[in-house]
């Protein structure tokens, strides 16, 4: 998105204070599980992870936990501590995130900075797939919606940083730090 349309920090805040993404609600935590359940079979338990990007209320964070792992916060509206930022870990998700990123690249390297060797990096965004149907497609309508990834993007990425991609289910890309 042209970035003189994207919205101000506060009126983004605005928008992210209507989702209703309780860590209880069955329908959520099924979907949420087209990540965790790949991802899940890739890790021991008690490995380390960040929910980076986790929202108000960290449903991924919960399922993570009680799949026995040690999970870390960080959102920059809602979880903004900077120390988390500090250390590295076997695993970082993004589960409805890249599309929000005003700055990928950097943000991308960030993220790549925060995985181990061999950790993962699990992403979870609706994939554009059409340009035919783009303007009249529901996700690109959210305002706070300002960058949009093809798997051919995704794998990309994973070149550029070295990374192994894999694409287990609809609209989750895996991805393998050497």
């Amino acid at each position: 998105m042209d970035p003189a349309h994207w919205l101000t920090a506060h009126r983004e805040r605005d928008v992210y204070d209507l989702h209703d993404n309780d860590p209880h609600d069955p329908g959520y935590r099924r979907f949420l599980s087209k990540l965790t359940t790949p991802l899940l079979e890739r890790l021991e338990v008690g490995a380390q992870g960040l929910d980076f990007g986790c929202g108000p209320g960290p449903a991924l964070a919960l399922m993570l936990e009680q799949a026995g792992m040690k999970i870390s916060l960080y959102d920059p509206f809602f979880h903004a501590d900077p120390s988390a930022l500090n250390h590295t870990y076997d695993f970082v998700t993004c589960t409805e995130v890249v599309e929000h990123l005003h700055q990928p690249a950097k943000v991308f390297r960030q993220l790549d900075s925060l995985v181990r060797p061999c950790g993962w990096l699990a992403v979870m965004t609706c994939f554009q797939t059409d340009d035919r149907q783009f303007a009249n497609w529901h996700y690109r309508r959210d305002p706070t919606h300002v960058v949009f990834y093809r798997e051919a993007t995704l794998a990309w990425l994973a070149r550029v940083h070295g990374w192994q991609l894999e694409v287990p289910a609809k609209d989750v890309a895996l991805f393998r730090k050497a």
